[in-house]
């Protein structure tokens, strides 16, 4: 069975913002006045310069102290691992589990998971297409709760012990951990899950796969 036409085959493009249809070159929309492009111009480019640099800002953001608590008697600085143990030790292994989930383990699966697909479409891979459009559809939900990240180390910040007399203040690990989740989202919202489809049976990359 011969695979249904694609828009590109049929001339068809579609106005990112009001999703109207055309049939045409690249242009306005006449709906909306937006520009229309049928591949998000330099997509792999904007994707890989985010994506690096929300990796790079990955390690700061787990090494810095991401709180800092003054006792009466004691200073201490906690990354966000450190804060996990500590949870765990109060007995709140379910908001251990959550922030570590949320605040370490997300942001590194969506930095493996992208940087995966911008790999497979530089290769111009033919295998398991289908199974990275389902990867892109999943990066792009967990992409609208990017920001949940962030209010998960706020609840660390709050959550961890300490004593009556006692300040709790964020550390310098809070702004490139910020950094890291906008990064990502940026990222995610740069890459054309097109760009999947368009592989040339050959090997090489259809054209816009570069743009």
């Amino acid at each position: 069975m011969n695979p249904p036409p694609r828009a590109r085959e049929l001339g068809l493009i579609g106005c990112d913002a009001c999703g109207l249809v055309l049939r045409g070159d690249a242009g306005f929309c006449p709906r909306c006045d937006n520009a229309l492009h049928r591949r998000k111009p330099d997509s792999l480019r904007r994707c890989t310069a985010f994506l690096v640099a929300a990796a790079i800002l990955y390690v700061p953001a787990n090494l810095l102290p991401i709180m800092h608590t003054a006792k009466l008697f004691d200073v201490e600085d906690n990354t966000i691992l450190s804060g996990v143990v500590e949870l765990w030790k109060d007995g709140a292994w379910d908001l251990a589990v959550i922030v570590f989930v949320a605040s370490i383990a997300v942001p590194l699966l969506k930095i493996a998971g992208l940087a995966l697909l911008m790999l497979s479409v530089r290769r111009a891979s033919g295998r398991h297409r289908a199974d990275r459009a389902r990867l892109y559809r999943v990066m792009e939900l967990i992409g609208r709760w990017s920001m949940l990240d962030v209010f998960v180390v706020a609840l660390l910040l709050t959550l961890v012990r300490f004593g009556v007399f006692a300040q709790v203040r964020a550390g310098p690990g809070v702004i490139p951990f910020c950094a890291v989740v906008v990064l990502t989202m940026l990222s995610t919202m740069s890459f054309d899950p097109r760009l999947i489809w368009d592989e040339a049976a050959e090997g090489a990359p259809a054209p816009g796969a570069g743009a």
